[in-house]
């Protein structure tokens, strides 16, 4: 009696498959190269604009931040926000053709493949999750129940760090891949690393017709159309193709969108109170002004834009009193750092923001008093806020109630970092 193996009773449809099973050409490393490339493009950029938007907010000694050009944050986070959105096509259209290398026997082979595949898997889980959460940020929907900037910021260091060994060790097979140029990609390789049917197969195609050059095309073109669904929040000629933005930057108050309204906040009450005043301390003691003193002090005029963390961005003209006269006005100097404290629940993200003494010295960093040549509305920051260049919208701090310079300004900033 011959014993076989009870895995040989298996009808053939419940057979774990191997890659030679995956026919179309597509499942190749010349595809899966060129889709790295761009995923990998991708990746680089959103590290660093992530990197640059978490440094804003999170400022260090080492690498300080100027109010030149203006225009500069904007830029930086509508690009991290359009590019991560481009990714998601990319993601799926990677995973679609290397996934037959998921059933490769055995599993591992020794230590280098090994750190292969454990730097793949920790890529694709740290990008997917990256992309799920970022999108879910765009659009507010704060369904996960940790700190989405936190863990967004450690998650981005998984993904680059694995991206960088993934490279390294595939290498090889990305020279190899690009070497024979362009016009390989339609040309039957019979050393290909997956298997692409009998060798009579007409090269290029496969049973559904898909080609090489097609699916990378499609790739593209789904990738672009993405794109310009939704990158109409930051690029105003593109707003009305934006189907799929999820913010319109310029439908709110005034024209112009918020983010965080003054009910949300718990201001409504003490941002319309009769005997609100602006409490300013500085090395010549403490003065408190209010919007009737403001505005009859030197008013300045800036168009500057609004630019949001989650990417939709807009300008707007606003006039106020600079910051910098603020300053001098209680004894600091024009270029001094300023500690900025709001209405708002002390403790919060929004409450508090600073201002480094280069921003202050700068002529368009202001105590935004109006909007569009009308009196600022309570949901963008009634009776005063803060507007500066080159400045994430999150620390355009509205509402403010107190502005502290100077020296002063550094230990307020750190018992509002404690708090």
């Amino acid at each position: 009696m011959v014993n076989r193996p009870l895995l040989s009773n298996r009808p053939s449809w419940l057979r774990i498959p191997e890659p030679g099973d995956f026919r179309s050409p597509v499942h190749d490393e010349r595809v899966v190269a060129r889709l790295g490339l761009f995923l990998g493009a991708a990746i680089l950029i959103l590290f660093v604009t992530g990197l640059i938007s978490h440094l804003h907010q999170h400022p260090v000694s080492w690498l300080p931040f100027y109010p030149e050009p203006v225009w500069a944050y904007r830029l930086n986070q509508g690009l991290h926000v359009a590019v991560g959105f481009a990714t998601l096509p990319l993601v799926l259209a990677k995973l679609y053709t290397v996934y037959p290398q998921f059933f490769v026997r055995p599993p591992l082979t020794g230590p280098l493949h090994a750190l292969e595949r454990g730097s793949v898997g920790v890529l694709v889980a740290s990008t997917v999750f990256q992309i799920v959460t970022g999108i879910l940020n765009v659009f507010k929907l704060y369904v996960f129940g940790f700190s989405f900037t936190t863990v967004h910021y450690a998650t981005a260091w998984l993904a680059f760090g694995a991206a960088l060994v993934h490279v390294g060790i595939s290498f090889p097979v990305l020279f190899r891949a690009f070497a024979a140029g362009a016009r390989d990609l339609d040309v039957a390789d019979p050393d290909e690393r997956t298997t692409n049917g009998p060798a009579t197969m007409e090269p290029g195609t496969s049973g559904d017709g898909a080609t090489r050059r097609g699916f990378l095309a499609s790739v593209a073109v789904a990738t672009l159309a993405l794109t310009a669904l939704t990158v109409g929040q930051t690029i105003t000629p593109l707003r009305t193709v934006a189907l799929l933005a999820p913010r319109d930057p310029f439908d709110g108050p005034q024209g112009l969108a918020v983010n965080k309204t003054a009910r949300g906040a718990g201001v409504e009450e003490l941002a319309t109170a009769e005997d609100w005043a602006l409490e300013l301390v500085g090395p010549g003691g403490t003065t408190h002004l209010t919007r009737a003193d403001l505005l009859a002090m030197s008013q300045h005029e800036a168009v500057l834009p609004i630019a949001c963390v989650e990417g939709w961005s807009a300008s707007a003209r606003w006039s106020g009193v600079r910051i910098r006269d603020l300053a001098t006005l209680c004894g600091g100097r024009a270029d001094d750092p300023v500690h900025v404290e709001s209405l708002q629940e002390a403790g919060t993200f929004y409450a508090t923001s600073d201002l480094p003494g280069s921003y202050v010295a700068h002529d368009d960093t202001l105590l935004a008093l109006t909007l569009a040549g009308e009196d600022l509305d309570l949901d963008h920051g009634f009776p005063a806020r803060i507007i500066a260049p080159n400045r994430p919208g999150v620390l355009q701090t509205k509402w403010v109630s107190r502005l502290v310079v100077g020296s002063a300004a550094v230990g307020s900033a750190a018992v509002g970092s404690a708090a």
